[in-house]
C-alpha cells in the first residue's frame, strides 16, 4: 500500500478531485495558505498496483507539470472504500504487484550509490574475494559477495533503457565499467602483494586451487546463472521488495570471476585471465539483457506517449547489441562445454578400457585401486596426456607387464596418445 500526497496548482483543484472521485478514492484535502502557486495538498491511500494508473490520470489533467507528488509506504489502511478500491484493482488488469514507474526510477537510482561508496565497497569486495580464492575458502568468497554493491548499476542501466532515461542509463553503464575495472585492479594488486611478500607458500600454482579452477572453464551453465540473476533482480525491483539477497546472487556471477582475473594478472597466467575474463563479461552482459527484457515484459514504459517509439527502438537496439556480444562469447562457452564433455568422455573411456583389460583371467590376482588421468589444456581443448594406474598384487605374485598392454589397448581403441604408468602396491589380507 502507498500513501500519495499531491500539491494542487491553482485552477486544478476541481479537475484533481473529480479524478479521485471517479476512481472511488478516499482523500483528505488540506488548504495551502502560504500564498504560493498551490492552493492545497490532497492525500490519499492506494494499493501498490494502482499508483501508476492513478498518477497517469492525474498527469492527464496537468498535475505533473506544475505540482509535485510524494509517494510513501503505508503499513495499514482501515477504510471500507479502500477495501473496495483494492478489490477493484485485484480484479483488473493491474492486478500484478509491480510498483509504479516513478517508484521504480527512484529505487533504481537509490540502488546505484555515490561513486566513493561504490568504489570503496567494490574494492573491498574484490580484495576479500581474492583472499577467499587463494585460501580456497568458500565462506570467505560468499562473504565478499554480500558486501558487493553490484546490483544497483545493472538495474539502473536496465531501468534507464526501458523508460528512455538517458542519464540513468549512462550512470548505470559508467558504474558497471568502473566497478569491474576497480575490482580487477584491486584483485591484481592484492594478489601481487600476497605473492611478493610470500603470504602464501612460494611456487604455488593458483590453477591447482579448487576455488580458482572453478572460474577458469566457464560453460553454458554459467550463462544460465547470470540470466537467472538478472531476471530475479528485475522482478525484485519491480515488486518493491528488498533486493539484498538478489544482489548477492548477482555478485556470485561477477565478483569471483573478476578476482580470478586479478590473480591471473598477478601470476602472469594468460589462460586464467582469458577464462575468468570471459566468464565475468558474459555474466555482466547476461544480467543486463535479462533485466531489460524482464522490465519491458513487466510493462514499464516512458511516461510520455511520444517517447514510446524511441524507447522501444533503443531497447531493441541495446538488447540486440547485448545478444550479439553474448553469442560471440558463447562460442568460447560452447568450446569449453565441448572440451569438458570430451575430457569426461575420454576419462570414462580410459577407465573402462583398463577395467576391461584387468577383467581377463590372466590378471585375476590384480586388483585395480585407482586411475588418474592428466590432461593437456589449451583455450578450448583438453586432451588426455598422462595416465597413472595403481593396482594391488599379493606379495608372492610376479608383476605382469601391464603398462605396455594397457597403453597399446588405449591407443588402439580410442586413439589417445598418452604416457601411461602402472604403480604396483603390495596387498596383504587376513
Amino acid at each position: 500500500m502507498r500513501l500519495v500526497q499531491v500539491t494542487i496548482p491553482a485552477g486544478k483543484r476541481e479537475a484533481i478531485l473529480d479524478t479521485l472521485d471517479d476512481e472511488g478514492i478516499d482523500y483528505v484535502l488540506t488548504d495551502e495558505t502560504s500564498g504560493r502557486e498551490f492552493t492545497g495538498v490532497v492525500s490519499f491511500p492506494l494499493p501498490t498496483n494502482a499508483v501508476e494508473h492513478v498518477l497517469g490520470r492525474l498527469r492527464e489533467v496537468g498535475v505533473e507539470d506544475e505540482a509535485y507528488t510524494v509517494v510513501i509506504d503505508a503499513e495499514t489502511v482501515i477504510s471500507r472504500r479502500f477495501e473496495a478500491l483494492q478489490e477493484k484493482y485485484d480484479e483488473s488488469d493491474q492486478s500484478d504487484e509491480r510498483i509504479a514507474r516513478e517508484e521504480l526510477v527512484t529505487t533504481a537510482t537509490n540502488l546505484a550509490p555515490s561513486m566513493v561508496t561504490y568504489l570503496t565497497m567494490t574494492v573491498v569486495s574484490g580484495v576479500i574475494a581474492t583472499a577467499g580464492l587463494l585460501l580456497d575458502s568458500p565462506a570467505v568468497v560468499v562473504g565478499s559477495m554480500v558486501i558487493a554493491p553490484l546490483i544497483g548499476p545493472a538495474m539502473a542501466a536496465s531501468v534507464g533503457t526501458v523508460i528512455d532515461d538517458r542519464d540513468l542509463f549512462l550512470r548505470g553503464v559508467k558504474l558497471q565499467l568502473i566497478g569491474f575495472a576497480a575490482a580487477i585492479a584491486a584483485a591484481a594488486l592484492f594478489s601481487w602483494l600476497v605473492k611478493t611478500i610470500h603470504l602464501i607458500p612460494p611456487g604455488i600454482d593458483p590453477t591447482e586451487i579448487a576455488q580458482v579452477r572453478e572460474r577458469l572453464s566457464p560453460d553454458f551453465l554459467s550463462l544460465m546463472v547470470a540470466l537467472g540473476a538478472g531476471v530475479a533482480g528485475a522482478f525484485s525491483l519491480s515488486a518493491g521488495v528488498s533486493a539484498s539477497l538478489v544482489g548477492v546472487m548477482i555478485a556470485v556471477a561477477l565478483v569471483p570471476p573478476a578476482a580470478a582475473v586479478g590473480i591471473g594478472i598477478a601470476w602472469g597466467l594468460p589462460m586464467v585471465v582469458l577464462g575468468s575474463g570471459v566468464l565475468a563479461l558474459v555474466n555482466a552482459l547476461s544480467i543486463n539483457l535479462a533485466a531489460i527484457t524482464t522490465l519491458w515484459y513487466t510493462g514499464y514504459r516512458p511516461d510520455r506517449w511520444f517517447k514510446l517509439d524511441s524507447a522501444r527502438s533503443r531497447t531493441l537496439k541495446r538488447a540486440g547489441v547485448l545478444i550479439a556480444a553474448i553469442l560471440v562469447l558463447s562460442l568460447f562457452l560452447g568450446g569449453v562445454t565441448l572440451a569438458s564433455f570430451s575430457s569426461a568422455n575420454a576419462e570414462e573411456n580410459i577407465q573402462t578400457q583398463i577395467e576391461t583389460t584387468l577383467d581377463r583371467p590372466a590378471y585375476d590376482e590384480v586388483t585395480l585401486l585407482d586411475v588418474e588421468v592428466e590432461f593437456t589444456e589449451s583455450a578450448l581443448t583438453r586432451s588426455p596426456s598422462e595416465v597413472v594406474v595403481t593396482v594391488g598384487l599379493p606379495p608372492d605374485v610376479e608383476k605382469p607387464p601391464l603398462a605396455a598392454e594397457l597403453d597399446a589397448a588405449i591407443t588402439e581403441n580410442f586413439g589417445y596418445d598418452v604416457d601411461l604408468q602402472v604403480r604396483f602396491v603390495e596387498l596383504q589380507s587376513a
